[in-house]
């Protein structure tokens, strides 16, 4: 009987002996750390925590409650169409088609500024500054002069002609009938002129102050009318093959969903940009008083239509060092992994050329947590083996 109990112990022994040497330890935080004997985690310093080895070697089964507070979330395989496109660069800048430079039609003294600050909107007619020209008076003084000419002798076509002269040249200048009219009444001279906006938009650069003296031409201010913007975009020169004029990108504008909308390009550059290497392409955009010079935007460059393609979300796929592969539902609650090859991609979506031949639903939502804890259930990546 002695000895009986001897060797029941012994193998008692043996049996706990296998077990502990069969144990896998493995960090919650880091599940590519595993260990014989129990310790620290020489990433984030945690303390290791048993593997469990319950089930089958391929398979992970979960609970409902598991599935739900992990999100998992499984589609069924379906071929569709699927159109590839490159993701580029892009921002919105000012259309200078739509940018007018308010200048000064003659020498002489800003008297008063009606917009002494950027940023400003104004509206078509609206004054802007009033300028002090001795030449604008003389011309005041030649256009009265013929005004009463012509009407002293009527029947001389001259007068007449030297007339619309004098009326011409102070509408070059910037007169407005309606002033020119106003000074044949009141028979007044002034060197004082009130300048307006000839345009409406927005005061994007103030170039002189109240005092100063300017000459014929110089530049005043400048208005921007932001209602239709550029966008532009940014092109390697391996993607230059696949836009051309007329090419539809589809935009998107961080912060204005609602925005959304393909813009048409109408112009790209001849030549590469020296400092950054890439081909800068444009097309106008539509800003619904919402966008502005600055915002960055992403376009989505049509690259290649592939019909009958497997396509799953990016984040169905998982991608390392082995390959990569995709959680199929191999049961009730039951998950497997599946080595897969992958085929073109976009922002969205990846397309799968092989492995889901015999798949009927792949887990397109919580694809990462599987791996996570079949780690933690089989001590081993599920790509192990594939």
């Amino acid at each position: 009987m002695a000895v009986s109990v001897l060797v029941t112990e012994s193998c008692t022994e043996k049996e706990k002996t296998e077990r502990t040497s069969s144990q896998k330890y493995t960090c919650p935080m880091h599940h590519q750390i595993l260990q014989d004997a129990p310790g620290t985690c020489p990433i984030c310093a945690m303390d290791l925590v048993p593997v469990s080895a319950g089930g089958n070697a391929d398979e992970l089964v979960l609970s409902d409650s598991q599935i739900q507070l992990a999100n998992i979330k499984t589609a069924v395989i379906n071929a569709t169409n699927f159109n590839t496109s490159t993701v580029l660069n892009a921002r919105i800048i000012v259309n200078p088609e739509f940018t007018d430079i308010i200048s000064s039609r003659y020498a002489g003294r800003i008297e008063k500024l009606f917009v002494k600050e950027t940023g400003i909107a104004v509206a078509k007619g609206q004054p802007l500054f009033q300028i002090y020209s001795e030449e604008l008076q003389t011309l005041q003084q030649d256009y009265l002069l013929q005004v009463k000419q012509a009407a002293a002798f009527p029947e001389e076509k001259i007068y007449v002609a030297l007339k619309e002269a004098a009326k011409n040249k102070l509408q070059l200048l910037g007169y407005s009938n309606s002033q020119i009219e106003n000074l044949s009444k009141s028979n007044k001279t002034s060197p004082l002129i009130t300048v307006n906006a000839s345009a409406s938009g927005i005061v994007n650069e103030l170039s002189v102050s109240e005092g100063q003296y300017v000459s014929e031409g110089s530049p005043v201010l400048r208005l921007e009318n932001l209602s239709q913007l550029w966008l532009e975009a940014d092109v390697y020169p391996n993607e230059a093959g696949n836009i051309q004029s007329g090419t539809p990108i589809q935009v998107s504008v961080n912060g204005f969903p609602e925005l959304n909308q393909t813009v048409k390009i109408n112009f790209i550059a001849p030549q590469l940009d020296p400092g950054t290497q890439v081909l800068k392409v444009r097309g106008l955009i539509q800003s619904q008083g919402k966008l502005q010079p600055g915002m960055q935007a992403t376009a989505l460059l049509p690259k290649a239509q592939i019909t009958k393609a497997n396509a799953l979300p990016l984040d169905a796929v998982i991608r390392d060092e082995s390959g990569a592969h995709v959680w199929v539902k191999t049961g009730k609650n039951t998950f497997a992994s599946r080595m897969v090859k992958t085929g073109e991609e976009d922002a969205n979506q990846i397309i799968i050329t092989a492995g889901l031949e015999d798949v009927k639903e792949v887990v397109v939502s919580g694809a990462y947590l599987l791996s996570s804890e079949f780690v933690l259930k089989k001590g081993s990546n599920a790509m192990v083996g594939m």
